[in-house]
Order: C-alpha cells, then structure tokens, then sequence
C-alpha cells in the first residue's frame, strides 16, 4: 500500500490507469486466486461438517445483525453496505493459511484450507447481495440474483470447488501458470490501493473508520472465539475460525465497492486502517489463547 501511495506521488500511477487496473484485479487477479487457493484445498479429503456448519451460520448471523443495526446507526446507504462488508468479510484467503501454518504447523493445513474453499464463496455472495441491495432497487431481485450469478469472485470460487470435489487434475505448466498469476493478485491489488486511497481524506470518515475498525479487529473475533470454544472447538479447529475472522477487511471489498459505485473511498481507507492494525491484535489474541492452552 505504501509503495502505491509513493508511485501515485511520483505520478508513475495515475486515475485512469488505476480504474483499469482495479477492474483488472476484480475480473481476472482475484477470480484466479481464488480458483488457485480453492482448488488446491482437497475438500473431499478433509471435510469436518461441524465445523462447517458453525463458520456458515456464524457468518451469517453476524451479516444478518448488520443488517438490522447498522442502518440504525449510518445514514446513507452507500455507507451502509460498506460498513457491513468492512465488519464481516476479512482476508481470510490472504491470511488463513499462513496464520494456521505458523500456528500449528503444515498439518493443519488442511483443516484452514477446506474452510477457505466453503466460507470465500460465501463472503462472497453475501458481499454481491449487499452492495447490491443498497445500491440498486430493493425490489429488483431479478438484477441482484444475475448480479450474483455473474460476479467473478464467484465464479472463481465455483470453478475451484467444482475442481477440488471432483479432483480434476490441470496439466502442470497451467496449474504452474495459474498459481503464479494468483500470486500477483494480493500485490498487485495492494498497491493499487494505496495508489487510490487519500490519507489525508481519512479524518472525513473517522468515526465510522474507528467503529469498524474495533469491531473487526476486537468485538467480532472475541465473540466468535468465545462462541466457537462454548461449543467445544479448540486446537487447530479452534485456529482455522480464528484465522477466518481475526485478518483485516479482505482487500476484495474495495476492488468490488468500486464494481457497484458504493463508497469506495471509506472500503479503501477500511482496508488500510485494519492492515495497519491487525498484526497487533492478531498477535494479542494468539498470546491469549496460547497462554489459556486452547492453541
């Protein structure tokens, strides 16, 4: 981000290449990466139903309290669906397997990655089903649901389980070339970011900044550890719901905030704040529930 930031300065990145390259980044970098992390995941090798179950309701409880607290509390709907994606939807693609990894070692592997293949799909239709919703008619299914059906993140993500359920092999030099390309995507889509994004604007939207920020980083992990030990999770399993909602806000929400004309600005400058921030936290909750003996 920061290396954007300077390009953009010394007027190597400006507007017009930018747009092209966000939208390059939402239709073809993180479609592949997707695809590439999804399709090396193996689901039908390491597939644990209750853990399953717990990440998808989770999720979809926490988006659903959203939806009835946060318009109470942020007025204009281009913020809204912002503010909802900014609270729910972490880089769990970029960071759930090199937390797991560094956690608990290369066998946990396949635990964090077969969540990733089944939770990404879903960050993502629930991401397409908010922007839209606050961006369009609500009464418009018809243009949500095509919208969903053609947004790229899922057609990636769809692609990738279709692959890994029924072990479709690529050729080596495609799946080499595949892995390479997602490799760029989390980069490329950083840098573009940080070209974008106005620092000084950031005081503009603090208190929402503020609010997401503690939110993301602090109050919905606490809970979710909490709720996920109540119902007995611990170890690795523990360790893969921590690195799906502990990361900061996927780096995706702002390429797509920009897709539907919602604020893209507040997305970019959500993305930037909880980066900066979330090594603190994460490391805090890993020292807490080591110390505790549920890591």
């Amino acid at each position: 981000m920061l290396i954007g930031t300077f390009l953009r300065k010394v007027k190597l990145l400006d507007k017009e290449f930018i747009e092209k390259a966000n939208n390059f980044a939402f239709k073809v970098l993180l479609p592949v990466l997707l695809f590439n992390n999804i399709y090396k995941s193996h689901i039908s090798e390491v597939f644990n139903v209750k853990l399953i179950v717990f990440a998808v309701l989770i999720n979809i409880v926490i988006v659903g309290i959203m939806f009835i607290v946060v318009p109470k509390l942020v007025k204009e709907n281009r913020d809204r669906s912002i503010v909802i994606q900014g609270l729910y939807r972490s880089n769990f693609v970029l960071f759930g397997v090199p937390l797991s990894r560094n956690i608990f070692g290369p066998d946990s592997l396949g635990t964090v990655t077969t969540l990733t293949a089944i939770i990404i799909p879903i960050y993502n239709f629930l991401a397409v089903f908010i922007l839209d919703w606050y961006s369009n008619d609500k009464s418009d299914y018809k243009k949500t649901i095509v919208s969903i059906i053609k947004n790229p993140l899922i057609i990636g993500s769809f692609i990738g389980i279709i692959f890994s359920l029924l072990n479709i092999e690529l050729p080596q030099f495609i799946e080499k070339t595949v892995a390479d390309v997602a490799a760029t995507a989390t980069p490329i889509a950083l840098i573009i970011l940080g070209g974008d994004i106005e620092i000084k604007n950031l005081g503009k939207n603090m208190q929402l900044l503020f609010s997401v920020t503690v939110g993301k980083l602090l109050i919905i992990p606490a809970i979710v550890i909490i709720t996920a030990i109540i119902f007995g999770f611990k170890g690795v399993e523990l360790g893969a719901l921590f690195s799906m909602v502990a990361p900061s806000v996927a780096v995706s929400s702002y390429t797509m905030a920009l897709q539907y004309e919602c604020n893209s600005e507040l997305a970019g400058q959500l993305v930037f704040v909880t980066t900066m921030f979330s090594p603190v936290t994460i490391f805090t909750f890993i020292f807490i529930l080591k110390s505790v003996g549920l890591f």
